[in-house]
């Protein structure tokens, strides 16, 4: 008989705030918002069937501007308008007791909603990026600045909707992570150039979420969302040896958890060290911060194993497949946790059609390494 005490046993974070067990909702974006970024009642839906699926659910992405949004139909915090909605979003996510945290970011360069609104989207820096069909423009030290109010902005309306934390997305190639990346930062100024300058911005954003968190209320969490490294065919982009020497600063601002987004596998590793991601970033964190991790977790036996590689085990696909997996841990039917989603499951999943379809009929199998990002 398997123990699965260790998932379920409370895990208290760095500000005070506790959640009920070791598993997390990861921050996949399903975009069935409205246009203009408000809450819809299909977003409800896909919340309220998730409820029991974690101790920490984490909504992700809300966009801090209307201008660096990267899908359409996506979640907005950019405005007191979307208080409101995101409000319910917040009581449907806590209503089984489970901490309710909104990722919030920038997509920069990846801002092609955005981009077809705007015409224009910006970046560190003006360069061509494969794939996209638009060149960005240079952030000036002004609108620097300025998004990082936004990002502080956002956390203020987090809160007044009934958040329990935030999430600083700073992986997958978006704003903050462009930031950190040599590829696509080639300022000279002090936001580039050097890893110490490239650390510039993610610092900048942490510190003024923070400073809004320790003010409005004190054991708000604040998570902190990075790829281990970034490998570009030219050689540029970050090693996972910079990623540990910004996880090292990050981890001095008191953040609640560092969340490291894998897309191969939880116990993967750079390939210069047999060590994996999670415990190298465990061992010089230490008691600073949780370490969550993510990738491939499809079974609570998988999950049991995941707390060797970190704190807190984050759920991606699974949590598409199987709303009730912390539920059914708890209750000891571990065993009937679905694994794939299935005509007979399918209805109680509150995904949108098309999705469902998709996985049904066998194109794509949830099991496989690939991005947590599902959209419409």
């Amino acid at each position: 008989m398997i123990n699965y005490q260790p998932l379920l046993t409370p895990l208290t974070l760095t500000n005070g705030a506790v959640i009920p067990n070791r598993l997390a909702m990861a921050p996949t974006s399903v975009t069935d918002a409205a246009p203009d970024g408000s809450i819809t009642s299909a977003n409800l839906l896909f919340f309220e069937a998730r409820s029991q699926v974690a101790g920490l659910l984490i909504a992700g992405a809300a966009t801090v501007t209307e201008r660096g949004k990267a899908f359409e139909s996506q979640m907005s915090v950019a405005q007191d308008q979307h208080i409101v909605g995101l409000r319910q979003l917040a009581e449907t996510m806590k209503q089984d007791g489970s901490k309710a945290v909104l990722q919030i970011y920038h997509a920069g360069c990846q801002a092609a909603a955005s981009h077809a609104i705007y015409g224009e989207v910006v970046a560190p820096s003006q360069r061509s990026f494969q794939g996209l069909r638009y060149e960005p423009r240079e952030l000036s030290d002004e609108e620097i600045l300025t998004i990082i109010r936004q990002f502080g902005e956002a956390t203020e309306r987090a809160i007044e909707a009934g958040f329990d934390g935030v999430e600083i997305h700073g992986a997958n190639n978006f704003l903050i992570h462009q930031f950190f990346s040599a590829y696509s930062n080639l300022r000279e100024d002090k936001w580039g150039g050097s890893l110490e300058k490239r650390m510039a911005f993610p610092l900048a954003v942490v510190k003024e979420v923070k400073k809004v968190a320790v003010k409005e209320k004190s054991d708000f969490i604040v998570g902190y969302r990075l790829v281990p490294e970034e490998i570009i065919v030219d050689g540029t982009g970050y090693s996972f040896e910079e990623s540990l020497a910004l996880i090292d600063v990050l981890a001095n601002q008191q953040l609640d958890y560092i969340h490291l987004s894998i897309f191969s596998g939880y116990k993967s590793h750079a390939a210069n060290s047999p060590v994996p991601y999670g415990q190298a970033v465990k061992a010089l964190v230490g008691e600073r911060a949780a370490v969550m991790i993510v990738s491939q977790v499809t079974t609570a036996e998988e999950a049991l194993d995941g707390l060797k590689f970190g704190d807190i085990v984050a759920l991606g696909r699974s949590s598409m497949i199987e709303p009730a997996f912390a539920a059914k841990i708890e209750k000891g039917q571990s065993e009937s946790i679905w694994t794939e989603i299935t005509a007979e499951s399918a209805p109680n999943l509150a995904l949108p059609h098309d999705l469902v379809e998709l996985f049904t009929s066998g194109a794509v199998s949830l099991r496989l390494p690939g991005q947590e990002y599902l959209q419409k």
